[in-house]
């Protein structure tokens, strides 16, 4: 019952912050960053930067790989690294969730980007997370409905959702696709949340007739969703397709009635790392100011953000255009002078999608500094064709030469693992 009493609370909380930062009211906001910082005084990583200003500007820009060595360091609830990873990494083997330490909810994130991060969340981070997704996400009703979540692994956070109004059915995305469309057409959602990569697999199974559920929201998670994939789900499923853009470092940003990501600008502080020389594509680097138990400040991400601007929701929190995936999949090469020349991941997929409109699916990974492995699928033998030569084309504009492009018959993503249509598996820089 208190549990549910501070959800109800932090429902309000959000609302009225959200009210507060779209009307440029900034004293409540000042307040609560001024309460982060003495908290940062907890700890041992931050204890010195917490008595310097009230800003976070005497604070280190940090990453995942300092984030993690200074696990112990950071997080104020005294959990040490080793044992947090016992506890995570036992729940996955076993596929039991509900393991805690010291009330505290420990999970692994799915460690796209290299090693596995560790979250925590306390009772009331959860508490604020499901008011949250409430408010955010799935919207607050009178009305019972059913939620079919698809994860990699579940998570007492994620049952938090659960109440008499709201059924979470938890579906394992290691188990096989056609246990899923049994339980999905006996339970008949409400509410579907999925991952691109098996939303796709869904909408297939409804096209062929194997599959009929006809929810009234459809939320994409922890994948990077292209428009072409957007645009295919949107038709089998008939809504606007929305997103969620979540992480270990946190709730990011969700979408809004038009399917436009916004950051939660909120409770966030959002400061832009740019990458490219237009400035057009950046790293966000996330400060939560929620976060208690990890104090998530100044935390550089490596996703590569594409920001939109003029959404016509009009709402005044930061836009993305596009989140392009990791700059560890920027693919990198030497051109006919010897020079480093940096590709991003969507000048590909734009040039393989483009190429031929009968591909309907694709991946390309470079595992040696001139060789490409290609997969296109496709109704069409001369597609694979296509989508080579606008590749070479296009590294051709960039005055690389001699780069091998084979052909392979699967994109390489094994169940359970995020879909990543673009990749670079060259571990060292040349």
């Amino acid at each position: 019952m208190l549990f549910k009493l501070s959800i109800l609370y932090y429902l309000a909380e959000i609302k009225l912050s959200k009210w507060l930062y779209v009307n440029n009211i900034g004293f409540r906001r000042n307040w609560i960053i001024k309460k982060l910082i003495q908290h940062c005084s907890t700890s041992l990583f931050y204890k010195d930067f917490s008595q310097k200003e009230n800003s976070f500007a005497a604070f280190p820009i940090i990453n995942k790989a300092i984030f993690m060595a200074n696990f112990n360091a950071i997080n104020t609830v005294n959990i040490i690294l080793e044992k947090a990873l016992v506890v995570a990494i036992k729940s996955e083997e076993n596929r039991d969730f509900s393991p805690t330490i010291k009330s505290i909810t420990v999970g692994l994130s799915s460690g796209t980007s290299g090693n596995r991060g560790v979250f925590l969340a306390s009772e009331k981070e959860r508490a604020y997370w499901v008011a949250l997704v409430l408010d955010r996400v799935l919207g607050f009703s009178f009305k019972k409905r059913s939620i079919a979540f698809f994860l990699r692994a579940n998570s007492n956070l994620y049952d938090s959702v659960k109440s008499k109004l709201l059924a979470f059915h938890f579906f394992d995305l290691l188990n096989p696709i056609h246990t899923h469309i049994e339980r999905l057409n006996a339970l008949q959602p409400t509410i579907l949340v999925a991952q691109p990569s098996m939303l796709l697999e869904l909408a297939n199974a409804i096209a062929a007739n194997k599959l009929d559920i006809k929810p009234t929201k459809v939320i994409s998670v922890a994948e990077v969703l292209t428009p072409e994939d957007k645009a295919y789900l949107s038709n089998i499923f008939k809504q606007t397709i929305h997103q969620v853009y979540q992480c270990t470092e946190g709730f990011l940003a969700s979408s809004c009635e038009h399917g436009t990501l916004h950051f939660n600008e909120d409770f966030l502080i959002i400061e832009k790392k740019y990458i490219d020389q237009e400035q057009s594509r950046f790293h966000p680097i996330i400060t939560d100011l929620r976060r208690r138990s990890q104090p998530i400040i100044r935390y550089e991400l490596n996703d590569i953000i594409q920001e939109k601007t003029n959404c016509p929701c009009g709402s005044k929190f930061l836009a993305i255009k596009a989140i392009e995936g990791r700059s560890d999949d920027i693919l990198i090469f030497k051109n006919i002078d010897n020079q480093e020349v940096k590709i991003f991941p969507d000048f590909f997929r734009r040039a393989i999608i483009l190429s031929d409109n009968t591909i309907s699916d694709y991946a390309l990974i470079q595992n040696e500094p001139n060789h490409l492995m290609l997969f296109i699928k496709s109704q069409h033998e001369e597609s694979f064709k296509l989508a080579y030569a606008a590749i070479q084309d296009l590294l051709k504009k960039n005055n690389i030469f001699e780069v091998e492009i084979s052909q392979i018959n699967h994109n390489h993503t094994l169940r359970g693992q995020k879909l990543r249509r673009i990749k670079n598996d060259v571990r060292k820089t040349y």
